[in-house]
């Protein structure tokens, strides 16, 4: 495994969402307790949307003030991070574009095991390749656009992988999966990263089918790889195994 992944891999563990500065007014809830900050912050003006999504060992829920929409990042039961968010994380309407608001931790989880995916099937490619895979696959992920003037192997294929994970999460956050208990999602998406052997929070949930009463069949989805995952709203995993 290169130096980079090894990196990557490390920093996703510790990383915290990072689009902007913690809101003054918010400072003092960083590091308390998540339950009894929540009637603090509603206090403040802010509302919970019916957004969250997990990331590693935390999960990250958005909450509205107005035009204002920070993300906060949950773990052990106490908020670890709060971070200014675009306004279309919160479900209102942005000039940006979707891409640019996606988290700093997730990106690099997703970065990791693209990586390591990647290099399973070109012998472990050295940092140097590693390099403009990143360059790539960052670029794609954020939105820029294509390099052609400096591009390399590595950087087309990592903005290839970029685009895809970008557009994995995007459906993940859509108002569709959003009726999906998160339970349910958490089951599959935890099973599937465990099956495929790639860091927490790589998978993500990016389609369903209804199947009955509290019965979904759901789409895991992690760079290319797709599974099938049928569960019960409550979180009881029936099966795992690849989507046709």
């Amino acid at each position: 495994m290169s130096h980079l992944i090894k990196a990557a891999l490390v920093f996703s563990l510790a990383a915290t969402p990072v689009l902007a500065q913690t809101p003054s007014r918010l400072n003092d809830l960083v590091g308390a307790r998540a339950g009894q900050s929540e009637a603090e912050l509603q206090r403040r003006g802010y509302q919970a949307t019916d957004r969250s999504e997990v990331v590693g060992d935390g999960r990250l829920s958005y909450w509205r003030r107005g035009d204002e929409c920070v993300s906060i990042m949950t773990r052990d039961g106490r908020y670890e991070s709060i971070n200014q968010a675009g306004r279309d994380e919160c479900g209102g309407r942005s000039s940006s574009s979707n891409t640019g608001a996606i988290v700093a931790g997730v990106a690099l989880v997703g970065l990791a095991a693209a990586l390591a995916a990647h290099n399973s099937h070109h012998n472990d490619a050295d940092d140097n390749h590693d390099r403009e895979y990143q360059r790539g696959y960052q670029a794609a992920l954020y939105g820029s656009s294509y390099d052609d003037r400096h591009e390399s192997e590595g950087y087309h294929e990592g903005y290839l992988a970029g685009e895809r994970e970008g557009s994995n999460r995007r459906h993940a956050s859509s108002g569709w999966m959003r009726g999906v208990p998160a339970a349910a999602q958490d089951a599959c998406t935890q099973r599937a990263d465990r099956q495929a052997d790639r860091p927490s929070g790589s998978s993500v949930a990016t389609g369903m089918r209804e199947l009955g009463p509290n019965q979904y069949e759901l789409t895991i989805s992690a760079g290319w790889t797709r599974y099938s995952c049928r569960v019960s709203g409550s979180g009881e995993v029936l099966w795992l195994e690849p989507a046709r």
